[in-house]
């Protein structure tokens, strides 16, 4: 077939309407009487957060691109122009969706059970009273009121904040006059409790509004209404000219906050005069505005559930990770080097991997520790095991990557501190963002030097384990290690090995082996052999990995897609993509997990990687695929691969016209792939405890009786 077939934008969906299509999936689950209606809210949070992220980066850029007369057209045919007229118009959509689930779905089921979110002017007497001499005491003196005028123009207002825009004029005059402040939620909470009224709420905004007037002595207040911006948050770093990464980074944070406004929300109540008057200071067109019927920013939602976080029963069941006895208990690094260790998170506990690293810290026979941080929690164990690590004396080299999107600031902070304890941070390769998730601890063992390693698909971040769908694994393969340890010399100083034993690495090494892998498989298609590729990813946009899939489906192999997120190819084309098959799981837990498997002719090839199928992972990050060997971890990842191929209550078909569809049940048995690893984990735990009561039943001491009490009738002696 002609390979430049592959090239028709027809084959192809743009990048942006399929993340679209990914956050309405997600709303999707804030729709669905399934899930805890608690759990509901906090998916309609998500899917605000994962909006706002969306027109911060992307829509971002592609203005960016605008302004610069950039031309150049996506794989499915589109320009830059072209694609924020598409996407506003489908953005406003999706907003529309959100607050149709929030108006006459969720208020209404929270109503039901009592919980609210009620005007001010609802309230009795005593409530209002309340409430007013709460604005009185608390909120007036925090609160300034910024005139808009000749004299003094518009203030510059902060990347989402939540503010109130007033019309107003002077008594006896008609002039009109603007003005604007800040809801100050970073000081009190958007969700005012109504004394004795357990789970009733007011904002914040609707108080100040209502009492507004006071900060305006002398003014008539006609009119007012809440708007929120999001301003441009890409984070451009031009290393080639700087010496220092760590003080560049941020000096483009302080820079970033003041990124151009690309998009204005406000109350569908606010006038067309206010409407136009922020238009015209914050340099936005009516295309960048929002109208939404409903309180601004719906993350509030996921405040409101914390809220009422005392009501279980409209929850997800509490979850109990498994953690193996062989990894929480005596030396980790013998448990390792007798056989590999899988860690499928958050059904494994990620407190392994934590204790594999504390334990390098106070090992008299660990040597040096090496590691690579992408992100990490707010109060990491990790990065205190690694500061014991340096003042016990060993050599500790931690490379912190503090160009980590929204966790720049963060790993800043980190990277210091961990300077303060003695650690040695690098920053990574210039123009690269290393994302690749590796830990490197060398021990002496008798008379040889033993690498371990820790590879894994998720971040080194504690609080988003018990979220997130990822797999590690712990070896002290000697091959793997020799990689390894070249592969830290590559990100610290000079280095170009020949090649890699078993890693592959980006930029190109994984482009080059997924590449090889793929035409073994077509091979072995035309030769009428078993073929078959399965990947799970987060996203698939890289335009010649898909057609490298195409290729692949249109030679005969079988393809078995996961993807949870983006997706810019299409399934089921005439003599393209016939052989594809496109899988979506969105659920209790984030799937974050890399795997790539391939069939091999019955001789079956495991791979995970800290990569997805983007351009930016395969030409533009350090990432890293590495293999499975061990049989039995392979066969635990297969087994992962296939009982979420069969989910039929998360999963949603992506379809030839490039919608996704729930799979249709009926005559099926539920399965639900993230229960059903709780469930798995759930027995496992439970087996350890019935072993482990055994056991103590075997070694308790039984005192024997005195022999002379009891004497059988029978005995003889010899």
């Amino acid at each position: 077939m002609n390979e430049k077939k592959y090239d028709n934008p027809k084959l192809f969906v743009n990048r942006e309407l399929s993340w679209l299509k990914f956050n309405e999936r997600v709303i999707e689950e804030a729709r669905d009487h399934q899930n805890p209606l608690l759990e509901r809210i906090r998916f309609l949070a998500i899917s605000q957060s994962n909006l706002d992220e969306w027109f911060m980066v992307r829509v971002a850029s592609l203005t960016q691109m605008v302004q610069l007369n950039y031309q150049h057209q996506d794989a499915a045919g589109l320009t830059p122009q072209e694609q924020l007229t598409t996407i506003r118009k489908a953005a406003g959509e999706q907003v529309k969706l959100q607050y149709q689930t929030l108006n006459r779905i969720l208020l209404p089921a929270l109503n039901e059970i009592d919980v609210k979110i009620s005007p001010l002017d609802k309230l009795n007497e005593q409530q209002q009273a309340y409430f007013e001499a709460f604005f009185k005491r608390e909120v007036l003196p925090v609160l300034t009121p910024m005139a808009d005028d000749e004299t003094r123009p518009f203030p510059f207002l902060a990347n989402d904040s939540l503010n109130i825009a007033v019309q107003l004029n002077k008594k006896q005059k008609k002039q009109p006059l603007f003005a604007t402040l800040q809801v100050p939620d970073n000081v009190f909470s958007r969700l005012i409790a109504i004394p004795d009224e357990p789970h009733h709420f007011v904002l914040l905004e609707s108080i100040i509004k209502n009492y507004i007037s006071a900060l305006f002595p002398g003014y008539q207040v006609n009119d007012l209404a809440s708007y929120r911006i999001l301003r441009d948050m890409e984070l451009d770093v031009a290393e080639e000219e700087t010496p220092n990464l760590l003080k560049e980074v941020q000096a483009k944070l302080v820079e970033r906050e003041r990124g151009a406004v690309i998009r204005l929300e406000v109350e569908n109540s606010m006038s067309k005069g206010l409407i136009k008057r922020l238009q015209q200071v914050l340099n936005v067109s009516p295309a960048q505005t929002y109208a939404v019927n409903g309180p601004l920013n719906l993350t509030l939602m996921g405040t409101l559930a914390k809220k009422v976080s005392d009501l279980p029963n409209l929850k997800y069941p509490d979850f109990e990770a498994y953690q193996p006895n062989n990894l929480n208990v005596g030396n980790i690094f013998n448990t390792i080097r007798q056989q590999d260790q899988l860690l499928h998170h958050p059904y494994d506990s990620f407190a392994s991997v934590v204790r594999f690293i504390q334990q390098a810290a106070t090992d008299q026979d660990v040597l040096a520790i090496k590691m690579t941080l992408y992100r990490v929690s707010g109060d990491s164990p990790i990065i205190k095991a690694l500061g014991d690590a340096a003042q016990n004396g060993k050599q500790v080299t931690v490379l912190v990557e503090v160009k980590a999107r929204f966790d720049e600031e963060n790993n800043v902070h980190w990277a210091k501190e961990l300077e303060r304890m003695g650690v040695h941070v690098i920053y990574g390769l210039k123009g690269l963002k290393t994302h690749c998730k590796l830990t490197m601890v060398i021990r002496r063992e008798e008379d040889e030097i033993r690498r371990y390693l820790h590879l894994g698909t998720g971040n080194y971040n504690d609080v988003t384990a018990h979220f997130y769908t990822d797999l590690g694994l712990l070896t002290a393969d000697t091959n793997m290690g020799i990689d390894a340890a070249n592969i830290f010399n590559i990100l610290s100083g000079y280095a170009e090995p020949d090649y890699f034993h078993e890693l592959s690495m980006s930029p190109d090494g994984i482009r080059a082996t997924l590449n090889a892998k793929i035409e073994r498989e077509i091979k072995h298609a035309k030769a009428g052999k078993f073929a078959k590729i399965q990947f799970k990813v987060n996203s698939i946009s890289d335009a010649p990995m898909v057609k490298k899939l195409y290729e692949a489906s249109h030679a005969g192999v079988q393809v078995e897609l996961i993807v949870r997120g983006i997706a810019i190819l299409k399934v089921k084309q005439p003599e393209i993509s016939d052989n594809i098959e496109l899988h979506s799981i969105v659920g209790q837990f984030l799937e974050h997990s890399r795997i790539y498997m391939f069939a091999n002719d019955q001789q079956p090839e495991v791979y995970l990687s800290s990569a997805d199928l983007m351009s930016r992972n395969l030409n533009r990050r350090v990432e890293l695929l590495f293999p499975v060997h061990a049989a039995k971890l392979r066969d635990r990842v297969q087994h992962i691969f296939t009982t979420m191929w069969h989910d039929n209550v998360k999963t949603r078909v992506l379809q030839a016209d490039g919608s996704y569809k729930k799979i249709n049940r009926r005559s099926l048995t539920a399965l639900n792939a993230q229960t059903a690893f709780m469930n798995e984990a759930s027995a496992l735990i439970q087996q350890g405890k019935q072993n482990a009561e055994a056991k103590a039943a075997k070694e308790r001491f039984i005192p024997l009786n005195n022999p002379f009490e009891e004497i059988d009738d029978n005995f003889e002696e010899d």
